[in-house]
């Protein structure tokens, strides 16, 4: 990983010069997080461990425990002196992480052009602290946690843009999009806004899809496909209100929209600018034979899963650890993500079957095992830069010990 002038500041000194020898260490802080993604254990100091059942020796040989505590600690990606009291109306709840929101959204657009069809839906980030926007999502493995609502590349789970939820009060107002548009339609129209013009089809689930904006998507050449509830305002009340029995559909079509209701095991209403009334002949799962489903169904259902997928490719690695700092925790899943696209690229790029684990290893022992210098196990690893020492407070009328404190 190439960390250049362009990436967010880690900074954990006063010291404002950039030198490439940070860099590198702040490559083997990442290398080693990564590692404690794939070797799972119950504290950091652990890894840290000389026990012959504990030991991982190269957590020990890369940089002494105090130094990476260090690192973690003062970690941070924005200017806290700058950001507005939560009173003012430019105040960002997302201020801390910021320039990775920036950041990364344009690397991932710069890197890689999606194939055409792409899916948008959110994935819960675990996180159980105090947090302002914390979501609670029974459906989802997390439960708890910070939401993202992600664009995805149908095919392979390659993560195009993404948005972080935070809460009912934030008002949405992305380019271009007209004031008549739901919160749902405007966080669509945020992360395609890129890629409109281009011919792309999407597919979204119900929470997204409405009539005005699969109207609109379809008048930037951006055709869309998804379910939808049928109290949705502008689906047809006579398909809402029409009795079916299983197997059978109904179908209304007004200029670019077919509006389609589906009998399963129960009702599924769809709406697409994709697809018209058109069936397919479908293997029937758990027995022989075929049976015939609708166009815009099959399709919804081969290409939904793009999120799902990414989130399913970094579940067994994710670097999950009690954190009461929540920026820390968002920053980290955001670097997981932007090493999931990373993976994606090189396997388009080159020929073989490399998993993603091989992947990181691969990462891990290139950053490792790199021939910059190491900071030394001596007794100065517990300064940071300039003259800062540990030192005594001394006692108060509260308190009558004397403490430490860096």
């Amino acid at each position: 990983m190439n960390y250049t002038a362009r990436h967010p500041t880690f900074s954990f000194s006063k010291q404002q010069n950039w030198d490439p020898t940070d860099a590198m260490e702040l490559c083997r802080f990442w290398a080693l997080g990564l590692c404690m993604g794939i070797i799972k254990k119950t504290s950091i100091r652990s890894y840290w461990s000389k026990d012959i059942v504990m030991s991982t020796p190269i957590f020990c040989h890369t940089m002494p425990r105090l130094h990476y505590e260090m690192l973690l600690h003062f970690l941070y990606f924005n200017d806290n002196s700058q950001c507005p009291p939560k009173e003012d109306p430019q105040y960002d709840r997302l201020y801390k992480v910021q320039p990775l929101l920036t950041h990364f959204p344009a690397r991932f657009a710069e890197l890689y052009t999606p194939q055409q069809n792409l899916t948008i839906d959110e994935s819960l980030m675990k996180f159980k602290g105090r947090l302002t926007f914390k979501q609670y999502i029974p459906s989802k493995r997390s439960t708890y946690g910070a939401k993202f609502y992600k664009l995805c590349e149908s095919e392979n789970g390659y993560v195009h843009a993404f948005q972080v939820y935070e809460g009912k009060d934030c008002h949405l107002d992305p380019p271009g999009c007209p004031e008549h548009l739901g919160t749902t339609d405007k966080i669509v129209w945020d992360l395609i806004l890129p890629l409109m013009n281009k011919g792309y089809h999407l597919y979204l689930d119900n929470f997204y899809t409405s009539v005005p904006l699969f109207r609109l998507l379809y008048c930037f050449e951006t055709v869309a496909c998804g379910t939808i509830r049928s109290n949705r305002k502008g689906f047809p009340a006579k398909l809402e209100k029409t009795w079916l029995k299983k197997g059978e559909f109904s179908a209304l079509c007004q200029e670019e929209l077919l509006a389609l209701k589906f009998r399963d095991r129960k009702n599924v209403c769809m709406l697409s600018a994709i697809h018209d009334e058109s069936t397919m002949r479908v293997p029937v799962r758990g027995r022989a034979g075929v049976t015939l489903k609708p166009a815009c169904i099959r399709a919804y259902n081969k290409h939904m899963g793009g999120v799902d997928l990414a989130d399913q490719l970094l579940q067994p690695y994710l670097i999950m650890r009690k954190c009461r700092a929540w920026y820390k925790k968002v920053a980290i899943y955001m670097m997981q993500i932007a090493t999931h696209n990373a993976f994606l690229i090189f396997k388009r790029s080159h020929s073989g079957g490399k998993t993603f684990l091989q992947f990181q290893l691969q990462l891990i022992s290139e950053v490792l095992t790199s021939d910059a210098p190491r900071p030394s196990a001596g007794p100065g690893v517990g300064r940071t830069a300039e003259a800062h020492f540990i030192y005594k407070i001394p006692p108060t009328i509260k308190k009558r010990t004397p403490l430490k404190e860096c």
